[in-house]
């Protein structure tokens, strides 16, 4: 039985290296740019019509945006409304990439740490910059709780920058522990179902309720990546 593991292997499609460094083209950059084409064919597809009464694509993309624009209402409030094309398209491609994880024979992308980081360390320098463009040096003031007493200010200053800078790192293995470790579980019960025959039933009930469960989970870890950009950005632009 092939190792778990297996399935989470980067390897290149097209080999190219540019002076000295490997560049290659791999099946991790194949399924993101196949993410890609998928959100943007979802929505143009979508709204190619724009009915007055939508179908089933139409509806799909509507309840898409309309979540994600509640979403930057209750946390940011009417100021985020600017940043709704950028939670957006963060949402629809994490959620992409996971549900395309999905598919059989397929990749995985958002279980892969350097892809996940690469995403939240973008978040977490673009949340930076709009808090010091917004606030200036008084966005420092951030790291003060509001009614800390001057005593406790060597105490609470290194808590609260260092909870602080590990947000990407928060937000990343998230994301990318719960996309291994749900793969790596279905991929072992999987490989039951043939070594027991017969006897395979039981693991197979659990694939397809663990299979239900990963599909449910790709839709939570999307809504849990947004909810947390839209958060960061709401600090940013609010302070405390």
């Amino acid at each position: 039985m092939a190792s778990p593991l297996k399935q989470f292997e980067i390897n290149p499609i097209i080999p190219l290296q540019i002076g000295g460094a490997d560049v290659s083209f791999t099946n991790s950059a194949l399924y993101m740019a196949i993410a890609a084409v998928l959100c943007a064919g979802f929505m143009i597809f979508g709204m190619r019509r724009g009915a007055i009464v939508p179908g089933r694509l139409q509806c799909a993309v509507e309840l898409s945006y309309e979540f994600i624009a509640n979403l930057l209402r209750d946390t940011v409030g009417s100021e985020g409304r600017k940043y709704f094309p950028f939670v957006f398209t963060i949402f629809m491609f994490v959620l992409f990439g996971n549900l395309l994880g999905m598919t059989p024979y397929s990749f995985t992308f958002t279980s892969h740490i350097i892809v996940t980081f690469a995403m939240a360390f973008v978040i977490f320098v673009g949340v930076t910059v709009l808090g010091f463009v917004k606030h200036g040096f008084h966005f420092f003031s951030f790291f003060v709780p509001p009614g800390t007493p001057l005593p406790l200010y060597p105490l609470l200053i290194p808590i609260e920058i260092i909870s602080y800078l590990s947000r990407p790192i928060s937000l990343s293995v998230r994301l990318f522990a719960n996309m291994l470790a749900g793969h790596t579980l279905l991929k072992v019960i999987a490989g039951f179902v043939g070594l027991l025959g017969v006897f395979g039933i039981l693991p197979l009930a659990f694939v397809v309720a663990l299979t239900g469960l990963e599909v449910l989970i790709a839709f939570l870890q999307a809504y849990v990546f947004a909810i947390l950009t839209c958060l960061y950005i709401n600090d940013s632009l609010n302070l405390h």
